[in-house]
């Protein structure tokens, strides 16, 4: 899939910020065929996230029209806008031109319109119908490095649902609920992410998850699953005689994943009395044979335990997530959820330990000892090695936030390069730095400004592949000369002064850029005044 034109009505959020907003995304004929990242930039407020979270509740919003099984509710029924995009419906299919839409039809927001481009004009495909969701992203995956509510919102709303229709399932012994479609990965989850790409990918694919930090792979892992929790809807006497649990009832398919975790585990330890279920893991040949006997793929496996991740938000108190669900609706959101102490989760992983590389006499490291760079680019990195589908939709806010400068040039590289095939799917990231960049040409890169109370978007006036950073700071974040403030105002007093003994003092402190030049030059020039 490959966006083309993005034309905001209504963005229905940020306080219109968006409202207005048209944008027109062409891509090189020479780019890469699978991934070909759109890298957003621009000032912190400049509407970046915003338009990462609308492009998310666009596609949640078409999800539910066509499957409220899959994604039972939307984040945002005011939005109105007119998306255009490229998509294959199938692997082997040639692109297809698709517009997807809604507008307002006098008072109240019409339905979302989805057509498709032939010979004789377009084409409507009813929601109803199978051709509907192949010309839908497969998957949305959003990532945050950090607190960001505001890409949040739309996955937290997914997720919350998808937790809800569990433990209703499970309460009347009605079916499983289906797979959502929106998949959040952040802080809280990086070890499911990572945990199931080195127990199920490719020995290639661990090494190139891993290599940044020194570690040669995963050596052990401890996860419980804690089911007589207080907060757990009370299920009705029939069912949780029927099943013999006091606390959270699971549905059919949970049981089975439990039940395969079982069989997985090096040992595993049931306390009765509390229904906890301890599971550790050695990780050697003989596991990954028995993870790979009972799950298919390191996403089928992230999938399964991502399913007992959800349940966390039952340990939410059912007032603060009425509170969210309003705050949606209105389009408030003051506060997050409250996140759940590791005694209260369902579900959590504990004690994760790595082999390193080096030869020192510790040979074992805890995961809590990694740095904040190595936690992200491993989670980064192993969520596109475990997420291949056709079609799938990444949105991610600022992936590289916590990498040091030799990780950040090398990151799209890394990203391209990951072993294995994938279909084609679409990348937008936002980013602060200039290293991303200098790797993606310019028709890759959105400009974000902001203008009083609207956003405007635009092309860098360079080329921006093979670029120095310099030129990318300048015409991409504005920022000439590019050394920081406290000692370009200095420079500048410099400058101006015709003190030759200060200039003299000054000049050894400065370091090497084009400025110091200028100083020297300043200086010379006041000696020369002197001996005429």
């Amino acid at each position: 899939m490959r966006l083309t034109r993005v034309k905001v009505i209504r963005s229905g959020t940020s306080g219109g910020l968006l409202d207005g907003l048209d944008v027109r995304i062409a891509r090189p004929t020479n780019a890469n065929e699978h991934l070909e990242p759109l890298c957003l930039l621009g000032p912190n407020g400049s509407g970046k996230s915003q338009f990462l979270q609308l492009l998310a509740e666009i596609f949640q919003a078409a999800w539910h029209a066509h499957s409220p099984g899959e994604e039972r509710s939307s984040a945002n029924e005011e939005a109105e806008f007119e998306l255009e995009y490229t998509v294959k419906p199938l692997v082997s299919a040639q692109p297809v031109n698709v517009r997807l839409s809604r507008r307002s039809k006098g008072r109240r927001i019409g339905p979302i319109i989805l057509e498709t481009e032939a010979a004789d004009g377009w084409k409507t495909i009813a929601p109803s119908k199978l051709a509907f969701a192949r010309h839908l992203p497969s998957l949305i995956i959003g990532y945050t490095s950090g607190d960001n509510e505001t890409l949040s919102l739309p996955f937290l709303f997914s997720r919350s649902n998808y937790a809800s229709a569990v433990a209703e399932a499970a309460r009347y012994d009605t079916p499983s609920p289906s797979d959502n479609r929106m998949l959040l990965i952040d802080y809280g989850t990086n070890l499911e992410v990572l945990f199931a790409n080195l127990v199920l990918n490719s020995a290639k694919a661990r090494q190139g998850i891993l290599d940044h930090a020194r570690l040669s792979d995963i050596a052990s892992c401890r996860c419980v699953v804690r089911l007589a929790h207080p907060a757990a809807p009370k299920a009705p006497t029939r069912i949780s005689q029927r099943t013999g649990r006091k606390g959270i009832q699971l549905t059919d398919e949970l049981e089975s994943i439990l039940d395969r975790l079982k069989r997985s585990a090096t040992c595993w330890n049931e306390d009765a009395k509390t229904e906890t279920y301890t599971f550790d893991f050695f990780v050697n040949d003989a596991t990954r044979d028995a993870f790979g006997h009972f799950f298919d793929t390191a996403l089928d496996l992230y999938r399964a335990l991502h399913k007992f991740a959800l349940l966390n938000d039952l340990a939410i108190p059912r007032v603060a997530r009425q509170r969210m669900e309003k705050a949606v609706k209105e389009r408030r959101f003051a506060a997050r959820l409250p996140e759940p102490q590791q005694e209260d989760l369902v579900f959590g992983f504990e004690e994760v330990r790595f082999h390193t590389k080096t030869k020192a006499r510790e040979s074992v490291v805890d995961y809590a000892s990694l740095s904040d760079g190595e936690h992200q680019q491993a989670s980064v990195l192993g969520l596109f090695s475990m997420i291949r589908n056709h079609n799938a939709l990444f949105v991610l806010d600022e992936p590289e936030s916590h990498f040091n400068p030799e990780w950040r040039i090398k990151f799209a590289k890394r990203l391209l390069d990951l072993p294995g095939a994938r279909g084609e799917q679409e990348v937008l990231l936002t980013s602060h730095a200039p290293f991303v960049p200098a790797d993606l040409p310019r028709e890759q890169i959105l400009i974000f400004s902001r203008n009083g109370d609207k956003v405007t978007v635009s092309s860098p006036g360079i080329e921006t592949y093979g670029a120095n950073f310099d030129r990318i700071l300048e015409f991409c974040f504005a920022i000439q000369p590019p050394i920081a403030q406290m000692a370009r105002d200095e420079i500048n007093e410099l400058l101006k002064s015709n003190d030759i003994e200060e200039l003299e003092r000054a000049l050894p402190r400065l370091g090497a850029s084009v400025e110091k030049s200028f100083v020297a030059d300043h200086l010379r020039q006041l000696r020369k005044g002197q001996t005429r």
